[in-house]
């Protein structure tokens, strides 16, 4: 749903079909999955409880709904078909919060939830619970009786975490606004018995971006204390290349037994990179870079560009290669770098813009030719290329740095000022 579009009243989802992106029926909504905040912040709505044909129960993130309407969910297709289980810091939002009695903090007076909205931020992906429906007096939603009105969710009391107690609950509430990199080095400090906690209750993509900044201890800890199931499901969204060297800390036969439970298409991305030695471009790439075919427009690498997820190193250029797009990819024909895209009208054709020059990386060059030859062409990513001329990845400097500074840098001075500053 794009900034500006109407919220939607969580009452008007129940029991409504999700699809996929050829309208194909997936399921229908059972529940919306919500965070609660300290304080009075609005909560953040975590994802959908999807009942599939199959009448189990799964979870689909909102990173995965690309639209809401009252009749309808549009999803990208991607759903996990592992049962779903409530965590400690979610709530359930249709079981849980509607028909509760809260306090309204102007007046003091109770009153009875009929109904919250939610909306999507503004340029971002991110869900927010951001009204509630309530009726005064002491009906329930079956009552007719009392005065109705809408509210911002700042304006009720009784639903929010509150700011006391050391529990995981009020722990990952309080880390909630951290980046990765900070809220990684805060898990660092707790007790291992706490830091179980606090990582059980985050969701799988914020777990997966914290394990990534984690010192190696600390992931094997982590997801050695996870159920399989879950263990698996973080390791996939992980990028591949951090989720190779996390299960390359791990015995053979725990590796295997996670890659089988990874979707196939993912463990496949996790495999080829484990076959390369560690400190090589083939170890150190990732296998997501952006890729696009010769046909593909300067308004399609923008709009590549611009997507949410990607780093600032993999955003800096695409690469452009014939079929298939995916690595390993057909014949690599160069890169277009992401200032010659602004350069250029939106219609022009990426295959007449490519940088052919540069030469680029075999998977086998060690990490001190890498480093060198970032330096040298002033790059912040290279791409990785096989004999056959294939592109298999491409290596960031993010990546790089970390295989050069000293194993304890996130546990150094500047990391620990830094944190104070992550907002």
């Amino acid at each position: 749903m794009a900034a500006g579009a109407p919220r939607v009243f969580v009452s008007h989802l129940a029991g409504v079909p999700v699809f996929d992106p050829v309208g194909d029926q997936v399921g229908r909504v059972s529940d919306l999955v919500a965070m609660l905040r300290v304080g009075r912040r609005p909560p953040r709505l975590l994802g959908l409880v999807v009942e599939v044909l199959s009448r189990r129960r799964v979870f689909v993130p909102m990173t995965r709904v690309t639209g809401v309407a009252s009749g309808q969910v549009i999803t990208t297709g991607v759903v996990n078909m592992r049962r779903f289980e409530q965590r400690p810091t979610e709530r359930l939002v249709l079981g849980e919060l509607l028909d509760r009695r809260v306090t309204l903090v102007e007046s003091g007076e109770e009153v009875t939830v009929l109904d919250v909205a939610i909306q999507q931020l503004p340029a971002r992906r991110d869900w927010e619970i951001d009204k509630v429906f309530v009726r005064k007096g002491k009906g329930g939603v079956l009552s007719r009786k009392g005065e109705t009105l809408t509210v911002e969710w700042s304006a009720v009391t009784g639903f929010s975490l509150e700011e006391h107690g050391q529990g995981a609950e009020s722990l990952l509430a309080t880390f909630e606004r951290l980046r990765p990199a900070d809220l990684a080095n805060a898990l660092h400090h707790l007790s291992p018995k706490r830091r179980a906690e606090v990582a059980a209750a985050l969701d799988d993509d914020r777990l997966a971006d914290v394990l990534e900044e984690l010192p190696e201890d600390d992931q094997i800890e982590i997801i050695g204390k996870l159920k399989e199931e879950r263990a698996a499901d973080v390791l996939e969204a992980m990028d591949p290349d951090d989720a190779a060297d996390l299960l390359s800390e791990l015995p053979e036969e725990d590796q295997e037994r996670l890659l089988t439970l990874m979707r196939p298409d993912d463990a496949a991305d996790v495999r080829r990179l484990l076959a390369y030695e560690e400190r090589t471009a083939g170890g150190l790439m990732t296998t997501e870079p952006i890729v696009l075919r010769p046909d593909a427009t300067v308004a399609d690498a923008l709009a590549r560009v611009r997507q949410q997820d990607l780093s600032p190193a993999l955003a800096a250029q695409v690469y452009v290669c014939r079929p298939p797009d995916e690595t390993p990819t057909g014949k690599y024909l160069g890169t277009v770098h992401f200032q010659r895209l602004l350069r250029d009208p939106p219609f022009t054709l990426v295959g007449s813009l490519v940088d052919s020059d540069l030469p680029p990386l075999g998977p086998g060059t060690p990490l001190p030719a890498v480093t060198s030859y970032l330096a040298a062409y002033n790059m912040v990513a290279a791409p990785v290329v096989d004999e056959s001329g294939s592109l298999l990845g491409a290596v960031t400097v993010d990546d790089v740095l970390d295989h050069l500074l000293p194993d304890d840098w996130r546990e150094t001075e500047f990391h620990e000022e830094g944190a104070g500053h992550g907002g």
